[in-house]
């Protein structure tokens, strides 16, 4: 690996050595002992940024029948108030600030996913710089807010990587003339309040809650948190067990009518993912989300007596290498060949994710014929029987779609990700310069009237919407002028397809395939353990990717 070397302003410097790359490891405890702080309301409070954005407006909180819920205050200035109560309602007014006051932070990165924005981290942190990964809409890496906390020191940092040929990052601002205020309804009487807990004594609470495109109501296990996050809005969290927690996860992920055997290995998967990745909301103060950024939780209203066994049958164990809990990755569809971690992401390989052919019985010699090659990929998503996931909707597909409309996609893509040609006209061609041995695209080249832009991995789902995963190639269309009119996009799977496919589990099981030999097979040398003080949740293993300027 290449030793990457900067140099500083003498201000810059002076604040950067203050800054240490913490390295964060867990230790397993006994399973009965471990909570989760699940983030089921991430931005509560905020305003939508385009019409694909979800926001919560309304949260009404009722305990279960022949239950009371107990709402304490958290914030400093009232300590000691508690109310009792069945039913609370929630909602956000905007209070006006005396002064509109500026809001400012120092974007390092963009990105679709965490485990890119982590390995963008770290590459700041290994220059010296602080950061923290937040989770705004997309995942975003900022110098730390309290290490840069004022005009002056943000801008030194901007001169000074920029001085050094990093033209990535910006100071993203906004004048605020109002903050959002939580307004608590409670038995008539309206109280405001941006810090509480509530709690029952069964530990069970339900949740309905409206937002800009449903309404849905889940009960959930444990109790609640309303706390402010990184946005100045707030967050909705639920303190729970984790095997409860797995209770709301594995029916909702892989369905509760999977065979048994798939069902235990996505338990013990779902458990693993947990537990690794409680990293992910640090700037938020809890540990996971509850959609597909993390695992889809909806709490206990969804849990079976087949989702419940294989819970209690698999209690505690986890999945490891070399001790470690494995970075435990699953889509819904592989689409016949999974993905190693760097045909998806950014960051140091994984050696138990690797291309394997999705089928119980060799189809494919990948190590003859690698599917980089387009021609090779092309025959290789014709073939559509004896796989896994044969038969399957998504197991190939195709889709066409007009440029206008490929024009608005990358249109909102560059818009959010600031990048400098969002003013583009229209794109002229796309062509894929690069692909993985799996067949995933590594590189799409975007022409556009102003200029080339390069999508690299999972970005390309990001900045267009046919694609389900980046196992695809295209074909132009032109009209009756010769000019071009459309992209049709034929791939295979949906997701990222790094290890376990569910779908492919499914039919695995089907043929009397056990959960541990499932599990191997996604995920090569990897060991079945119980959660013991051994174990390592995560460490950083610091093994960085060069970094775009």
């Amino acid at each position: 690996m290449k030793t990457i070397k900067m140099r500083f302003s003498l201000g810059i410097l002076f604040l950067t050595c203050l800054v240490g790359l913490e390295t964060f490891t867990k230790k397993a405890h006994a399973v009965e002992d471990l909570n989760l702080q699940v983030g089921i309301v991430q931005r509560f409070g905020d305003r939508p940024i385009d019409d694909k954005d979800e926001i919560v407006s309304e949260i009404e909180i009722i305990s279960p029948q022949g239950d009371m819920l107990t709402v304490s205050s958290l914030e400093a200035v009232q300590p000691s108030q508690t109310i009792t109560t069945n039913k609370v309602f929630l909602k956000t007014e905007e209070k006006p600030l005396p002064e509109p006051i500026l809001s400012e932070r120092v974007v390092l990165g963009s990105h679709a996913t965490f485990e890119t924005a982590e390995n963008n981290a770290n590459f700041w942190r290994s220059i010296g710089i602080e950061v923290e990964i937040v989770q705004p809409g997309r995942w975003k890496v900022w110098a730390k807010r309290d290490v840069y906390d004022t005009p002056l020191v943000r801008r030194w940092l901007i001169n000074s990587l920029r001085d050094n040929g990093y033209t990535v990052p910006y100071i993203e601002s906004e004048i605020t003339k109002t903050l959002p205020q939580v307004s608590l309804s409670i038995d008539g009487k309206n109280y405001y309040d941006n810090e509480f807990e509530i709690t029952t004594k069964t530990n069970r609470i339900l949740v309905n809650t409206v937002s800009n495109k449903q309404e849905a109501s889940h009960l959930y296990g444990g109790n609640l948190r309303l706390q402010p996050n990184a946005y100045n809005n707030f967050s909705l969290v639920n303190n729970v067990p984790l095997e409860t927690y797995l209770r709301g996860v594995v029916p909702y992920e892989i369905g509760p009518n999977a065979p048994p055997e798939a069902i235990a290995a996505q338990t013990i998967i779902a458990r693993t993912y947990a537990l690794r990745n409680l990293r992910r909301f640090v700037a938020d103060d809890y540990q996971l989300c509850a959609t597909v950024h993390c695992q889809v939780y909806k709490g206990i209203s969804g849990a079976t007596q087949k989702t419940d066994r294989a819970i209690a049958d698999t209690k505690g164990l986890v999945l490891t290498y070399n001790n470690e809990l494995v970075d435990a990755l699953y889509s819904s569809t592989t689409g016949g060949i999974t993905a190693s971690f760097n045909d998806v992401w950014e960051g140091a390989e994984r050696p138990y994710l690797r291309p394997i052919i999705d089928a119980p019985n060799a189809l494919w010699d990948l190590s003859r014929y690698p599917l980089a090659n387009e021609k090779v990929l092309r025959n290789f998503l014709d073939l559509k029987q004896g796989f896994n996931e044969t038969g399957l909707k998504v197991f190939r597909w195709q889709k066409t779609r007009k440029i206008a409309d490929l024009n608005k996609d990358l249109r909102r893509y560059l818009k959010k990700v600031n990048h400098p040609l969002v003013d583009f006209a229209t794109i002229k061609s796309l062509k894929v310069t690069e692909r993985s041995q799996s067949g995933r695209i590594i590189t799409l080249l975007v022409d556009t009237n102003l200029g080339n832009i390069k999508l690299h991995r999972n970005e390309v789902r990001s900045a267009f919407e046919p694609p389900i995963s980046t196992l695809f190639y295209l074909d132009p269309i032109y009209n009756e002028n010769n000019q071009l009119d459309a992209y049709t996009f034929t791939g295979g799977g949906f997701g990222h397809g790094v290890g376990l496919s569910q779908n492919g589990s499914y039919n695995l099981a089907e043929l009397g395939w056990s959960a541990d030999r499932i599990l191997a097979f996604y995920y090569p040398e990897t060991k079945i353990k119980p959660l013991d003080n051994s174990i390592i949740f995560w460490q950083d293993s610091n093994e960085l990717v060069s970094q775009k300027r």
